[in-house]
C-alpha cells in the first residue's frame, strides 16, 4: 500500500500526461550563442494541486536538443541541456521553495507564498535562457531547437507506468550571418 502522499502524487503525474499540453519553443540565436525561451500550457490539475499540498518534491524536467536537419540521414544533435524545475511546498511556513537548475547546477531559487507563482515558475519562467553558448552554425543552416518535457517525484518508491516524455515542442530557425 503507497503512503497518501505517494498516491497523490502518482495521481496527479497520471492527470498531467493524460491533459492536452503545448509546449511552445522560441530559440533566438545570438553572437555565437543559442538563447531559447519555452513555455508549457499546463494548467494546474486538483491531483496536481493535492500532491503539491502534500510537501512533495515535484521536478519538472526539460530535455533541450539543438538539432540540424538532414534530408539523408537522421538529424544531427549539435548540442543538448536539461533545464529542471522543482517545487516544494513547506506545509509549517506555508510557502514553496523553487529551484531551477542548468545541466545539474542550481542557476536560481527562489521562495513565495503564492500557488500561482510557483506554478507559473514551473511551467513559465523560461524566458532567454543561454543553453547553447559557443556553438558553430553554419550562414544559411536550417536548425531547430526541440524541447522534451516530463515530470518526476525526487522521491518515491514506485515504478512509473509509462517511459518517456510528457510533451514535445520544436521550433526551426534559419541561422542567418
Amino acid at each position: 500500500m503507497m503512503p497518501t502522499g505517494a498516491a497523490a502524487l502518482l495521481a496527479a503525474l497520471l492527470a498531467f500526461s493524460g491533459l492536452e499540453q503545448t509546449l511552445r519553443v522560441v530559440p533566438l540565436p545570438r553572437d555565437g550563442e543559442v538563447l531559447v525561451s519555452f513555455q508549457l500550457a499546463q494548467t494546474l490539475t486538483p491531483e496536481l494541486r493535492t500532491a503539491i499540498a502534500s510537501g512533495l518534491t515535484i521536478s519538472f524536467v526539460y530535455k533541450v536538443d539543438l538539432r540540424r536537419s538532414s534530408a539523408t540521414w537522421f538529424d544531427r544533435t549539435i548540442a543538448s541541456s536539461v533545464v529542471t524545475a522543482t517545487i516544494k511546498y513547506d506545509n509549517l511556513t506555508r510557502r514553496y521553495h523553487l529551484t531551477r537548475m542548468l545541466d545539474g547546477s542550481t542557476d536560481i531559487a527562489e521562495t513565495t507564498d503564492r500557488e500561482e507563482a510557483a506554478w507559473a515558475w514551473v511551467t513559465q519562467q523560461f524566458e532567454r535562457i543561454p543553453l547553447f553558448r559557443r556553438v558553430r552554425l553554419e550562414s544559411n543552416g536550417e536548425y531547430y531547437v526541440r524541447v522534451r518535457a516530463h515530470t518526476s517525484p525526487v522521491r518515491g518508491a514506485f515504478v512509473w507506468p509509462w517511459q518517456g516524455d510528457d510533451v514535445v515542442g520544436l521550433a526551426k530557425f534559419t541561422f542567418l550571418r
